[in-house]
């Protein structure tokens, strides 16, 4: 049984598109992550998906129950992180953690402490006292502390330090390793790269891309980075082309041996080829409507 599984999931709000022909499959126990940018349809394809919006057309399950029929079991089972959070006013953190325990008729007090503990939150601190990045500390811990089987987490390390957030994906993979499924949403791609063996891309509401990391990160361009001048003009196959005294920096995807040969032809006093990083792929492949080569 898959943990998410949509098949041409859509969401329209009146005449504006929300997400179209949504196509997608989780295997329980992935760390599967989905990317693009703001307003291409992260969010609204996970509120759909936890029952929160109701799709226009197309089918989405979730841990095998139906997303408009079980939304409340579903619910039970799955940790929730959404992208900007807000608690009552006047209550303290201990208070909104019990909350979140108790609206789920559970008593997650032992499990809230050791995550309060290991994000550095102050149980006794109130909502209106805590800065964004402590704030989103205890929408982590109101999604973890019930050891559900799906995470699903919507941009969760905005406002987080760097030493929060790889205390967070320490957390995730132990999580994971113990069964757990995690469905991450992130304009970040080095999280996507670091941490998830699948990927989706997501553009302008629909699915261009699915495949493992590695996949997607492959590619036949090359990042050149070179010291000195060198004359490019006439040479196919280069982009994100950028020049300054020193030398040049470009992707390049066409043949090897008319790129050496005008290399060759310049003055040139060092020469460096690396693959390019996910986040140049998915640039690439964002603009070319999901082609990585």
């Amino acid at each position: 049984m898959d943990a998410i599984r949509t098949e041409n999931l859509t969401k329209f709000y009146g005449k504006a598109r929300g997400i179209e022909q949504v196509n997608l499959t989780v295997a329980r126990g992935e760390f599967f992550g989905f990317i693009g940018p703001n307003g291409a349809g992260k969010s609204t394809t996970i509120r759909t998906l936890l029952g929160l919006i109701r799709p226009s057309s197309g089918t989405a399950s979730v841990l095998g129950m139906d997303v408009a029929r079980d939304r409340e079991r579903i619910l039970a089972q799955v940790g929730y992180l959404p992208s900007e959070t807000a608690f009552y006013p006047g209550m303290r953190v201990r208070d909104i953690l019990k909350l979140s325990a108790s609206l789920r008729r559970m008593d997650c007090s032992a499990a809230a402490a050791r995550l309060c503990r290991q994000l550095q939150v102050e149980p006794d601190r109130k909502a209106e006292e805590l800065s964004f990045g402590n704030r989103k500390k205890v929408s982590i811990i109101c999604a973890l502390q019930h050891d559900p089987a799906l995470l699903i987490l919507d941009e969760p390390t905005t406002g987080l330090d760097p030493l929060m957030q790889r205390e967070f994906f320490d957390i995730l993979q132990e999580r994971n390793r113990a069964g757990a499924t995690i469905f991450l949403s992130s304009h970040i791609l080095s999280e996507i790269q670091r941490h998830c063996t699948r990927a989706a891309i997501i553009r302008e509401g629909r699915i261009i891309a699915c495949d493992s990391v590695e996949a997607l990160s492959r590619t036949s361009a090359k990042r050149i980075s070179l010291r000195g001048s060198a004359d490019l003009s006439g040479l196919d196959g280069v982009r994100d082309l950028q020049s300054s005294a020193d030398g040049a920096s470009f992707l390049y995807s066409g043949d090897i041996r008319a790129l050496l040969s005008a290399l060759a032809r310049s003055s040139i006093q060092d020469l460096s080829v690396s693959d390019p990083d996910l986040e140049e792929i998915f640039l690439h492949c964002y603009e070319n409507g999901g082609d990585p080569a």
